[in-house]
């Protein structure tokens, strides 16, 4: 894990992508010292934490989860590349028949928020806040756009995991991954973070709301540790997938989100853990 704090950053974007998500405005935020794992966590530390305490993830007890099958899109539908599909969960990510085997190192995926805290609580951590993951993910530049700045391919390099080709029906894996990648591919931001955009989908703890950051704004326009909204149904993702891609989603970035009900499984969301420093105030 990282050890980070900060006085102040720029939370937000001053040009959002997609307005109505609540990308804006800029505001300007103190954190406390928090710790944020380097990594997503992986298969093989989900596998260890079910080993250790018998949990049944969400999917396992629903019976399905959704998969991504862009045979069954409807052209013009968004999201119609999703299909609930029998027997799919984090042991069997494509369904029955699929298998971890290659992928121990890769992101766990089809685990809801309630399987990601439950792990966090095993592990003795938490999930990280929407503003604790924007300034970690950041890695130190305000105001850019990925992690490494504001070109998504820096130099014609790839710096992540994204949807290469057209959307959804073409994937050119140019940039080596059709899937997840392993949690420590590509380079790290500035603070040693591996993945914050593209790749899977990141549960924050936070309660999702498109404007309460705007009604509830310090009258000294300055957030101490936000923690989001007191209610609401669902919960913040950040960060984007390996199957964003500018032609319908564009949320591939430091300030791009998104929710989900918290019992939401799909083959596209993971979780990062969290923690507050032994002696430090939770």
């Amino acid at each position: 894990m990282v050890r980070l704090e900060t006085p102040g950053f720029a939370m937000g974007a001053l040009r959002p992508c997609h307005p109505d998500d609540g990308e804006g405005p800029v505001r300007s935020v103190r954190l406390s010292p928090y710790l944020i794992a380097a990594t997503t966590v992986t298969n093989r530390a989900f596998g260890l934490f079910v080993s250790a305490t018998g949990h049944v993830s969400t999917a396992e007890r629903f019976g399905w989860s959704y998969v991504f099958a862009p045979e069954g899109a409807r052209p013009g539908i968004a999201g119609s590349w999703w299909q609930p599909r029998d027997g799919a969960s984090w042991r069997c990510p494509e369904g029955p028949g699929s298998t971890l085997d290659g992928r121990e190192e890769h992101p766990v995926v089809h685990v809801s928020w309630r399987d990601a805290v439950a792990y966090a609580r095993w592990a003795s951590g938490r999930l990280p806040t929407e503003a604790e993951w924007e300034y970690a993910a950041r890695g130190g530049l305000d105001g850019a756009r990925y992690p490494w700045g504001n070109e998504l391919e820096p130099g014609g390099r790839h710096a992540c995991n994204v949807w290469q080709g057209t959307f959804p029906t073409a994937n050119t894996a140019a940039d080596g991954y059709a899937g997840t990648c392993p949690a420590d591919a590509f380079a790290p931001n500035g603070f040693g973070l591996f993945n914050c955009v593209g790749n899977v989908w990141e549960w924050c703890a936070d309660r999702f709301s498109r404007d309460w950051h705007v009604k509830a704004m310090p009258a000294d326009g300055l957030w101490t540790d936000p923690q989001g909204p007191p209610l609401g149904d669902g919960r913040v993702l950040r960060g984007g997938s390996f199957l964003c891609h500018a032609s319908y989603c564009g949320r591939h970035s430091v300030t791009g989100r998104s929710a989900s009900a918290p019992d939401m499984t799909t083959a596209h969301i993971g979780f990062r853990l969290a923690a507050t420093p032994t002696g430090d105030a939770p």
